[in-house]
């Protein structure tokens, strides 16, 4: 099933330009070809699996990741990270401010699902 992509507001310029200015941040969306848990992405780019967590942290912040839920058969469900962009476009405003746009990947049914899913997990 394709999935479209539709710009809207994003996380401010500087969350976003610190992401991308990150090498091991770049890294880690360079080996999300499909979405995978930090100990995963930690192995999968030979990045230690605490700053594999910061980098999480920071590229989920800047909204280039979004996290979702791994449901398992055994109840231990796991976070898992997927890219969540098209592309970032950088522009100057009329004001002569730089303003950035991200352009996100619409869900899809399941996607959604798997929303849900882990927004109930945080309230219970």
């Amino acid at each position: 099933m394709a999935r479209e992509s539709s710009a809207r507001e994003s996380a401010d310029l500087r969350t976003v330009l610190d992401a991308l200015d990150d090498a091991d941040a770049r890294a880690i969306i360079r080996a999300l070809e499909e979405p995978q848990t930090a100990s995963e992405l930690s192995e999968r780019t030979d990045i230690p699996l605490s700053t594999t967590y910061r980098k999480l942290d920071l590229l989920t912040e800047a909204e280039l990741l979004e996290e979702g839920t791994e449901i398992r058969s055994d109840g231990h469900h796991t976070t898992t990270y997927a890219v969540a962009f098209e592309e970032v476009r950088i522009a100057i405003t009329e004001s002569r401010e730089l303003d950035v746009q991200i352009a996100h990947v619409d869900k899809g049914p399941e996607e959604r699902l798997a929303d849900i899913w882990t927004a109930v997990r945080e309230e219970t």
